[in-house]
């Protein structure tokens, strides 16, 4: 009998269809590692940020962030050395202190464009990159957080230094304006998708405000993909403190709901003692695991060592966090050879 093939839908159309949900520096690492396993690659990426050289885009332009934007293309591009060099150069003088290249590309080419969503295609062309990069809506929206004491900022850069003042958790987040669009090619994505990711990265600010966006949560309650949440590996100083990962799985479904997690990928391997007593003093630590609760809410827990530490930080490796994600998908997806010479792809009795 004929062995079966390994990945056989890469052979037929470049890889499973993979939906990544988030922002931050989370997406891009996790991207750098899934573009070398699938072509069928899609980033939805929010677009509430509104700090830093981002934010001075934002408020001087009138158009979206373009950072968050910007790290997951040059994450998934394939151009030489000298052209991720310039994208990620940062201006150390003048007026443009602070600012990157790849930021300010990106804002010309939104200039010339009908759209922000057509500027982010064109610059992808540009970079000719594995997949698609999205935003979640060309809207310009800002992130509102409410605190558990009532207490309320506008503004995703505000909320660390609020959230300290105030010494107590973020009971929610929110969007204004509230009633934004998801751009529709976002929804075809996790309509057609295999697999869909959200996270890693923060939790309040790179995940959750995606699902806020206007059709985004019953896309992914109508969509038959496997969903996997990707638990951070510390909680984060002045938004996640003290939480567990059933904390941000019951977050997400509070803020979407409870059909949009099948799995809670988590990191297994130990951080050394001597990084997490530099966390310590951030009031950040290992993000506890806690099964039972898990359990409760239905999702299904999958522990894996995907851990890197480098420059004093604790991050997920892209290979290793790739290579689980991958193994998860291999593992519940079946492939059945039908009629048509061609393999099909079935998972949980649905075809895909």
């Amino acid at each position: 009998m004929q062995a079966a093939p390994e990945r056989v839908e890469r052979r037929r159309d470049g890889g499973p269809k993979v939906v990544a949900i988030g922002g931050g520096t989370g997406l891009s690492t996790m991207l750098r590692g899934l573009k070398n396993y699938t072509d069928n690659l899609t980033a939805i990426v929010t677009v509430t940020d509104d700090g830093g050289g981002s934010g001075m885009l934002r408020h001087d332009l009138n158009m979206p962030p373009p950072g968050d934007i910007r790290h997951c293309m040059e994450a998934l591009s394939n151009v030489e050395p000298i052209m991720q060099q310039l994208l990620s150069y940062r201006f150390a003088e003048g007026s443009l202190t602070g600012q990157s290249f790849g930021n300010l590309l990106l804002a010309a080419l939104n200039g010339i464009s009908d759209s922000f969503d057509q500027a982010v295609e064109r610059m992808s062309e540009v970079l000719a990159i594995s997949g698609r990069v999205l935003p979640v809506t060309n809207a310009n929206v800002a992130l509102e957080a409410i605190f558990e004491n009532g207490a309320r900022v506008v503004g995703e850069s505000k909320i660390f230094r609020f959230k300290k003042e105030q010494d107590c958790r973020i009971a929610r987040v929110a969007l204004q304006p509230g009633r934004a669009a998801a751009l529709p090619a976002a929804l075809r994505a996790i309509e057609e998708a295999d697999l869909i990711l959200m996270g890693p990265g923060s939790l309040y600010t790179s995940v959750i405000p995606n699902l806020l966006v206007d059709g985004v949560t019953e896309a992914l309650c109508q969509s038959d993909a496997l969903k996997v949440y990707i638990c951070n590996i510390m909680t984060q100083d002045g938004e996640t403190e003290g939480m567990t990962a059933g904390d941000h799985v019951a977050a997400l479904m509070e803020h979407g709901d409870r059909c949009i997690v099948d799995i809670c990928l988590a990191n297994s391997a130990q951080v050394s003692p001597e990084l997490q007593q530099r966390y310590r003093e951030e009031d950040a630590a290992p993000i506890h695991i806690d099964r039972e609760r898990l359990q409760s809410l239905g999702v299904e827990l999958v522990e894996r060592p995907l851990t890197t530490e480098h420059s004093n930080l604790a991050r997920h490796s892209s290979a290793l966090l790739a290579a689980a994600v991958m193994e998860l998908y291999d593992e519940r997806a079946m492939r059945i050879f039908n009629q048509e010479d061609e393999y099909i792809i079935e998972s949980n009795g649905k075809q895909r």
